[in-house]
């Protein structure tokens, strides 16, 4: 029988603590990620009926507070698997497991007053949030030819952590690449899906674009550094580290006319010593970003 989380110490969930899933320093490349697409990485409903009615009640609630909420579909992270060659010359490659959710059921898990009701008790991280909605978002490490890294301070508008620190992003969108059910994916190609690796690093290069403004040209190819879950909700997110052609000048020029100008009031291009200091102010997941940036840099040191 599951063993269920005591939801006494919630309120006590630092904002900025956080777990690292994984990591990846060397950084991975698109022909490095691959993903398992199908419905055995989807939520498992709950069996406390009363607890799995709360996430439409939640939802109903929201969206009378709230009329512009909108109920889209999202990729849900199951997991993933590390594959390393024996040999030197074989490059690593990880399978992410992805299935599907929505924002409503987002809502009414993670970021719901009652989310550590719907954890289990296990060291295995897929077994913990198997009740949880956990949409994979996405985050971007971006440094200026100036060495600069790019960090916006969110608005007072938005419902989660107003006033914080993060890096660029949001989430890889089902929608993008045509996808509205599991049963669609598998007449058109099967569990292993190409245009959802793919998806992962075109998701993230949008998100920059609109949030800082700077064109796509400017940036490399995304390297993905790694996955962080906050500790607080167990929301996981999925990060990128991006190269930008472009000096601080510059960005702040293109900055100032972003299409994404809702989210953020203001764009700081900071140098190492000073993102170590408003990493403290970042939500979990993002400061989980500075780390797998941390370790990056540490591991660009050494070779």
């Amino acid at each position: 029988m599951e063993k269920e989380k005591k939801s006494s110490n919630s309120t006590n969930t630092e904002p900025s603590s956080f777990k690292l899933l994984a990591s990846f320093p060397s950084g991975l490349s698109p022909s490095q990620v691959s993903v398992e697409f199908g419905d055995a990485y989807d939520r498992i409903p709950h069996s406390d009926l009363t607890l799995e009615n709360s996430i439409s009640e939640i939802w109903e609630q929201r969206s009378l507070q709230n009329k512009s909420l909108f109920n889209g579909n999202k990729f849900r992270y199951g997991g993933h698997v590390l594959h390393t060659g024996g040999e030197s010359e074989n490059e690593p490659h990880v399978c992410l497991h992805l299935g599907l959710t929505d924002y409503r059921t987002f809502v009414g898990t993670n970021l719901s007053p009652l989310w550590e009701k719907f954890l289990v008790s296990s060291e295995d991280d897929f077994v913990l949030c198997q009740h949880t909605s956990s949409p994979l978002g996405n985050g971007a490490v971006v440094e200026t030819i100036d060495n600069k890294i790019l960090v916006l301070q969110r608005s007072n508008n938005v419902g989660e952590f107003p006033g914080y620190f993060v890096f660029p992003g949001g989430h890889p969108e089902p929608q993008e690449i045509g996808i509205t059910s599991h049963q669609y994916v598998k007449e058109l190609t099967g569990s292993i899906n190409p245009n959802v690796s793919r998806e992962m690093f075109d998701s993230i290069v949008r998100e920059v674009v609109e949030e800082i403004g700077v064109p796509a040209s400017s940036l490399s190819i995304p390297a993905f550094i790694g996955i962080s879950r906050r500790d607080l909700n167990v929301r996981p997110a999925a990060f990128f580290f991006i190269k930008c052609n472009l000096d601080s000048k510059e960005v702040q020029q293109f900055y100032s006319s972003a299409l994404d100008g809702y989210e953020s009031t203001q764009l700081y291009t900071v140098p190492m010593i000073e993102l170590e200091n408003m990493a403290s102010r970042m939500p979990g997941c993002h400061r989980g970003g500075f780390a797998l940036y941390k370790l990056m840099v540490d591991t660009r040191k050494i070779t």
